[in-house]
């Protein structure tokens, strides 16, 4: 509908539960423009904040990243980590294909993360430094008022649907995706020079930036010796030290201080300087370890 666009550079962002569709989309865009399907669309990169995409290795992570933030104790780490092999077990029996099985490795697996709350009580674990208020720990009204505009909902071409913050209807059907490794696809996009961004606030525990930086590391691709070799050095926004980077070739990883689960609300600077160095391939660093970034 509009072929004026189709030359542009096309960048693919979200947070959240866009770690599993966001390098699904990524793949299958490049797939289609390897096979010559369609109109050519110019994929450049895609960046997934506080993303869940390797459950395996992110579900062994809530325990590591709880003890050190101090939500549990010694004894509880020991008790609840005795549920990491069954955790494994379920997921390796999920696969990348999703199912059933999958249903079944998210009820194994949530006993972790509830067990975990269960003793840290009424944190906001989107924002490990608040408490949680509400359904959603956050009030989104403001935000469903706005997207519920006919002016807005006709800019965006998505019709009379009403939009909501948390739709069962939708989290029923995501459920025998939710516990695939969506890392799969990545490293073949790698490959081929597509530009990857993994960035985490620090104050998350639900998809905890420990998590994310451990399958960014472990990811298979040609680079990831040098990657894992390079030091994390600190990622700066206006002179002060916001994060620290890692990064190799087309890859990197930001951790985000003073950020929880939304980076882009609690640090709206430090996230539109990051989107937009990094698109404009200044998010990177020197042979020294510096980061490079103006």
């Amino acid at each position: 509908e509009h072929p004026q666009f189709t030359k542009n550079d096309f960048y693919i962002t979200g947070e959240s539960y866009a770690g599993h569709y966001i390098p699904a989309l990524a793949s299958r865009v490049h797939q289609g423009n390897k096979a010559k399907e369609g109109i050519h669309i110019n994929l450049k990169g895609f960046a997934i904040g506080n993303g869940l995409t390797n459950p395996e290795i992110q579900y062994q992570a809530y325990t590591d990243y709880a003890l050190d933030r101090g939500l549990i104790q010694k004894a509880d780490y020991n008790s609840i980590n005795k549920l990491l092999p069954s955790c494994k077990q379920a997921i390796e029996d999920c696969g990348t294909e999703g199912g059933e099985t999958c249903v079944t490795s998210l009820y194994v697996c949530n006993k972790i993360f509830n067990r975990i709350m269960n003793i840290a009580g009424d944190v906001n674990y989107y924002d490990i430094r608040k408490k949680c208020v509400g359904d959603l720990c956050y009030d989104f009204s403001e935000m469903e008022e706005f997207l519920n505009k006919k002016t807005v909902r006709d800019a965006l071409g998505v019709g009379d649907l009403d939009f909501v913050s948390c739709s069962s209807t939708v989290y029923s059907a995501m459920m025998e995706d939710w516990m695939r490794n969506l890392e799969a696809g990545i490293p073949a996009l790698l490959e081929d020079g597509i530009k990857v961004l993994v960035y985490a606030g620090e104050e998350d525990l639900i998809c905890n930036w420990l998590g994310n930086s451990r399958w960014v590391q472990a990811m298979e691709w040609s680079g990831q010796k040098e990657f894992g070799a390079s030091g994390a050095v600190p990622f700066l926004v206006d002179g002060a030290e916001a994060g620290t980077l890692k990064s190799h070739g087309p890859l990197a990883f930001l951790k985000v201080y003073e950020a929880g689960h939304m980076v882009p609300m609690d640090q709206p600077k430090a996230a539109l300087t990051t989107l937009r160095s990094w698109m404009q391939g200044k998010l990177t660093m020197t042979k020294n370890g510096d980061k490079r970034l103006s």
